[in-house]
C-alpha cells in the first residue's frame, strides 16, 4: 500500500517517543493519541514552512507495543527530504535538526497532557509529568537515521516497519495452554530474550494495543493529504522528469573526452583519417621522442608493439643514412603518413589501405 502512496524522492525515518514515565498516562487516556500522533507530525511540517518555505510530505504511523508488548506509545514517520514550493516546483533538502526539535517535542508531549486533563486528573500525574521534565534534560529521544540503499528499498523497508503489527508469530516460540512463551530483542542489553507469561496475561498484554473504533493508526499530511495528493503529484513526476533530463545532459557535458575527440573538437577534423586518400588509420599506440630516442609509450597489443618496433628500426636507419650522405632520404610509398619529426606516427601495416598509429 505504501509503495503506491509515496512520491519516488529520498525520504528520512522518524520515530518520536516519550518518557516510560508517561506511557501509562497514555494507557489510561487514550482520547489523547490522535492528537499526540498529530503534534509530532506538526513539529515537523513547520520546521520545513517556516525554515525552508516548503511543504512536506508525511506518513505517520503509531505504534503503542514496546517489544514486550508493554504499552509504550511513539510516532514512526515517513518523511519527504524536500517539499513543494508556493509556486508548485519541488524542493530537496537533506538536513533536519532533530536534535534540537528534542526539547520542542518534550514541550507539547507534557502540554497535550495538561489540557487533556481535568484537575482531578492531573493531580494524580502531576509527579509523573515534572519526573519527565526533569530526567530528560535534552528533550525526550528523537530518532531520525539516515537511510541507505535506494528510494525503493528505503520505502520498502520503512513501510514494513510502520504496518508491523504487535507480535509477530515467529516471535511465540511455544503453547502448552497454561502459559505462552515469546521471544523478545532487549534493546538496554542489545540481547534476544525470551519471556514466559500466563496466557491471560498474554491475551490482556495484546488485546490493549488493539485501536479502538474508528481510530486510523496510519495518516497523510502535507502534500500526501487526500487534498493535495493529486496535484502534488502530478508536479513531483514532472519535475523529476526535467531533473532527469538535466543530469543526462550534465552528464554528457562532463564525460571525458578522448584524444581523438579533443583534436576534433578544436580542429574540426579526425586525427584518424589520412587527409590524401581518406581512409582510416587504426589506433594501435603512441611513440615519443625523449633526449633524441623513439620510445613506445603505449601499444595495444604485442602484435602492435611489434610493428612499433620495427617502425622506429626502419626509421633509425634512414636517420643513420641522412648523416653519413648528407642528402634528404626518399620516403618508401607505404610510409607517405610518416613526418619523421613528430611525436605519433601512422603507417599501413598490410598496404591495405588501413592505417595505423
Amino acid at each position: 500500500m505504501l509503495m503506491e502512496d509515496v512520491f519516488q524522492v529520498n525520504h528520512r525515518h522518524v520515530v518520536f517517543t516519550i518518557d516510560e514515565g508517561l506511557w501509562r498516562v497514555f494507557l489510561q487516556h487514550r482520547k489523547m493519541l490522535k492528537e499526540f500522533m498529530d503534534e509530532a507530525v506538526r513539529i515537523i511540517k513547520e520546521h520545513f514552512e517556516k525554515k525552508h518555505k516548503i511543504t512536506p510530505g508525511i506518513i505517520a504511523g503509531i505504534h503503542t507495543f514496546g517489544s514486550r508488548l508493554n504499552f509504550n506509545p511513539h510516532v514512526h514517520m515517513l518523511v519527504t527530504m524536500g517539499g513543494m514550493k508556493s509556486n508548485g516546483e519541488w524542493k530537496t533538502y537533506d538536513y533536519v535538526p532533530f536534535e534540537m526539535l528534542r526539547k520542542q517535542w518534550q514541550t507539547v508531549v507534557l502540554k497535550l497532557i495538561r489540557r487533556s486533563l481535568n484537575e482531578e486528573e492531573k493531580k494524580q500525574v502531576q509527579s509523573r509529568l515534572q519526573q519527565a521534565y526533569s530526567a530528560n534534560g535534552e528533550g525526550f529521544y528523537v530518532h531520525a537515521p539516515k537511510q541507505k540503499g535506494n528510494v525503493k528499498n528505503q520505502l520498502g523497508y520503512i513501510g514494513r516497519y510502520i504496518k508491523r503489527p504487535a507480535i509477530a508469530l515467529k516471535r511465540i516460540q511455544s503453547y502448552d495452554g497454561e502459559y505462552v512463551v515469546f521471544s523478545y530483542h532487549d534493546k538496554k542489553s542489545g540481547e534476544e530474550k525470551t519471556e514466559k507469561v500466563t496466557v491471560e496475561e498474554f491475551i490482556a498484554r495484546v488485546i490493549r494495543h488493539i485501536p479502538d473504533e474508528n481510530f486510523k493508526t496510519i495518516r497523510y499530511y502535507g502534500v500526501y493529504s487526500r487534498r493535495l495528493k493529486k496535484v502534488s503529484k502530478m508536479l513531483v513526476t514532472s519535475w523529476q522528469k526535467e531533473a532527469r533530463k538535466w543530469i543526462v545532459r550534465a552528464q554528457r557535458r562532463l564525460k571525458r573526452r578522448n584524444w581523438r575527440e579533443r583534436i576534433q573538437r578544436i580542429t574540426g577534423k579526425d586525427p584518424l583519417v589520412c587527409p590524401k586518400c581518406e581512409c582510416y588509420y587504426e589506433y594501435k599506440g603512441e611513440v615519443c621522442l625523449e633526449e633524441g630516442k623513439l620510445t613506445i609509450k603505449y601499444a595495444v597489443c604485442e602484435r602492435a608493439r611489434g610493428c612499433l618496433e620495427r617502425m622506429i628500426r626502419d626509421l633509425t636507419g634512414k636517420q643513420k643514412n641522412k648523416k653519413q650522405k648528407e642528402e634528404t632520404p626518399v620516403v618508401p610509398k607505404q610510409l607517405r603518413a610518416v613526418e619523421t619529426d613528430s611525436e605519433v606516427y601512422m603507417f599501413d601495416l598490410f598496404g591495405s589501405g588501413k592505417h595505423t598509429a
